[in-house]
């Protein structure tokens, strides 16, 4: 059997790996899996992002999911978080959310929800797969047969969670690179509820520019308008932007800095612990989390327990350790006070609100993060077995032993991704940076031959 989930729902080329037909096989398996666990009655609902083949897809997911006798409510576009919380406000039985998040254009995927707003569990995921393989799913008629409905204000349900947090930004101005994705409209509209004065750059529904040189896997052009804005502005002005699905979010500084999730959790951690309801003084991170802001932590009385890349597995630790906070450097941040999920809209509310209950600047939440130099280099290639030639290992282990005591080293295959990550950091960036291309040469030149 093929597996067709991976570290975040099935992902693949639109019409290409990921197939209207594949789609409505995910959609008849999951609402058969889901059935064991809820009444009939309860709808499944559906969101997409902007991508331009996400009506294609929803068509034949929800065409799947009906033809089992499973009834859809179709919210449009709008973010995975969301998805999330209008599936429990609902009492749905599950959420699918139809989009690649950063991915390319011509990529989308597919993620579902549980009832409870989580994403499902490995079992129920491999439980699905096995069931896309069998031919004697139901397949009911007449009354029997699902209905789909385009569901109208159900983006209340997020709405209300957001502005629950009682953030008041009046006097922050706020520059909003919505990727040309799910938060495009979502995301400035909420800010400025809350009183923010937002500009609005990449924010239209345009699924032929999603992510393209935008959002936040290309921060440049935020940069850029940020520093535009400050120039035509009295006081200081911030940036934030989004990923295609708005699962995650990066932001600019006042001074033009670029911020990671590193530096949000920092900040986020901090104004918890000060409160005390930092559960077990304790944040989850990845291995690509830098160690800087461990360090940072360290200082601050806060435990760094660190995890594989993938924002399933921090939710896992969080969930077994009883923590409450989380994420990934790359921007996803998991509030289990806020959401069950990676939710950038909420994480700007909340980052942006702490800068006025605390009436200080982004710059200086964070300053006390001094990041040691990361680089991080991409080598393309579908082979991920090359990691086990032995020119390759041989080749690490040589770079383990010369950054040991001073640096991390971190090589992995991407779970979205035909690519190797090949990552460095520590206090010399010209080691660095000769390690980490030393071995992305490695790599490439072994991965020729398989």
């Amino acid at each position: 059997m093929r597996a067709h989930f991976g570290t975040d729902g099935v992902r693949g080329v639109a019409n290409d790996d990921l197939t209207p037909e594949l789609a409505f096989a995910i959609g008849r398996a999951g609402a058969t899996a889901l059935a064991h666990e809820s009444e009939r009655h309860r709808p499944v609902i559906v969101g997409r992002d902007t991508r331009l083949s996400g009506t294609m897809l929803e068509a034949a997911i929800v065409a799947g999911i009906t033809s089992v006798g499973r009834d859809v409510l179709q919210v449009g576009i709008i973010p995975t978080p969301a998805v999330a919380r209008i599936t429990v406000a609902e009492d749905a039985a599950a959420g699918v959310m139809i989009s690649a998040s950063h991915n390319p254009i011509a990529d989308n995927g597919i993620k579902f929800f549980g009832p409870d707003g989580f994403k499902l569990s490995d079992d129920l995921e491999h439980e699905i797969e096995g069931l896309m393989e069998r031919e004697d799913l139901p397949r009911p008629t007449g009354v029997d047969v699902g209905v789909a409905r385009i569901a109208a204000n159900l983006g209340k349900h997020y709405y209300d969670e957001l502005y629950g947090t009682g953030a008041d930004l009046r006097g922050l101005r706020v520059v909003v690179d919505g990727a040309f994705g799910a938060a495009y409209a979502v995301a400035p509209y909420a800010l400025r509820k809350l009183g923010a004065d937002v500009i609005e750059i990449n924010c239209e529904n345009d699924g032929a520019r999603i992510n393209v040189q935008c959002g936040a896997t290309h921060l440049g052009s935020l940069q850029s308008a940020v520093e535009r804005a400050t120039s035509d502005s009295e006081g200081p002005v911030i940036g934030v932007a989004f990923d295609g699905d708005a699962d995650r979010a990066l932001f600019v500084d006042e001074t033009g800095t670029i911020l990671s999730g590193d530096h949000v959790m920092f900040a986020i951690g901090c104004a918890l612990h000060a409160r005390g309801v930092l559960a077990h003084d304790t944040i989850v991170g990845t291995v690509m989390s830098n160690i800087g802001f461990e360090r940072a932590l360290g200082r601050a009385g806060i435990t760094l327990v660190r995890t594989a890349v993938g924002d399933r597995y921090v939710l896992e630790r969080m969930q077994s350790g009883g923590f409450v906070l989380g994420g990934e450097q790359s921007g996803h941040i998991i509030d289990l006070r806020r959401n069950t999920t990676g939710d950038g809209v909420m994480t700007a509310v909340t980052l942006f609100g702490l800068m006025r209950e605390q009436g200080t600047t982004l710059h200086e939440l964070v300053r006390d993060v001094v990041v040691a130099p990361q680089i991080l280099v991409n080598v393309r290639t579908p082979h991920k077995n090359v990691l086990d030639v032995e020119t390759v290992r041989e080749a690490i282990a040589v770079a383990e032993l010369e950054l040991a005591g001073s640096g991390r080293l971190l090589i992995r295959p991407s779970g979205t991704e035909p690519l190797i990550r090949v990552m460095a950091e520590g206090d010399d960036r010209e080691a660095i940076e000769r390690i980490t291309g030393d071995l992305a040469r490695k790599i490439e030149q072994a991965a020729a031959f398989l």
